[in-house]
């Protein structure tokens, strides 16, 4: 059953769920894979289709994607503590948000599946022009299975950290780590609840530019 979501509503109140994804309510394949067809109409580059998909659902599986990603946080919390990464212009309410990551990270092996999007190419030989190119033909796929899990009554959280072992989880999954790149790892789960407020942003009129930088 779909959510009675105006196309607005669906774009605004689509949010990183981090303390509010059910780790107890199992997530059917048919309702992900309703899901990713959506994604699938995504537009990318030329039409190629280059992506592939891995969704894990297997426990034991899971919970060893889950190790890596937990590994991974505590090494970029390694590589920021001290530099006040955050000290100065940082978003409003970082201590909130990084509670909230690091719940993630403890409680990941929980959820009822992972979604790892993969893209042809190992972009970081890439010059920018092809970079553009294949990240734009991912992304927008990616945003649009967000989309598509909010409307499913179910929530995500776009997590990229365990890029920084992307090798050890390309092992795990067998993906071809020479030949393809992986772009985030998405818990999957339904919403304690499914009410979803727009975010706090930036007046518009701070980060646009008409014609010109300046």
């Amino acid at each position: 059953m779909l959510l009675d979501l105006s196309p607005e509503a669906l774009l605004t109140t689509t949010r990183t769920v981090r303390k509010r994804l059910d780790f107890e309510r199992p997530v059917e394949r048919e309702t992900l894979e309703a899901c990713l067809e959506t994604a699938l109409q995504a537009p990318n580059g030329s039409n190629m289709q280059l992506w592939r998909w891995v969704v894990v659902d297997d426990r034991a599986r899971v919970a060893e994607l889950a190790a890596i990603y937990a590994e991974a946080i505590r090494d970029y919390a390694a590589q920021v503590e001290g530099t006040g990464f955050y000290a100065a212009g940082g978003p409003p309410g970082m201590d909130r948000i990084t509670e909230s990551v690091m719940h993630l990270a403890e409680n990941l092996h929980r959820a009822p599946a992972l979604v790892v999007p993969c893209i042809a190419g190992r972009l970081e030989k890439c010059d920018v022009f092809m970079q553009a190119s294949l990240w734009g033909s991912i992304l927008p796929a990616a945003w649009s299975l967000m989309l598509a899990l909010r409307l499913h009554g179910l929530g995500s959280a776009w997590t990229t950290v365990h890029l920084n072992r992307e090798q050890e989880a390309a092992e795990l999954l067998g993906i071809p780590y020479d030949d393809y790149t992986q772009a985030g790892l998405f818990p999957v789960a339904y919403t304690i609840g499914s009410e979803f407020r727009p975010a706090p942003r930036q007046p518009l009129s701070k980060v646009l530019h008409w014609n010109r930088w300046a």
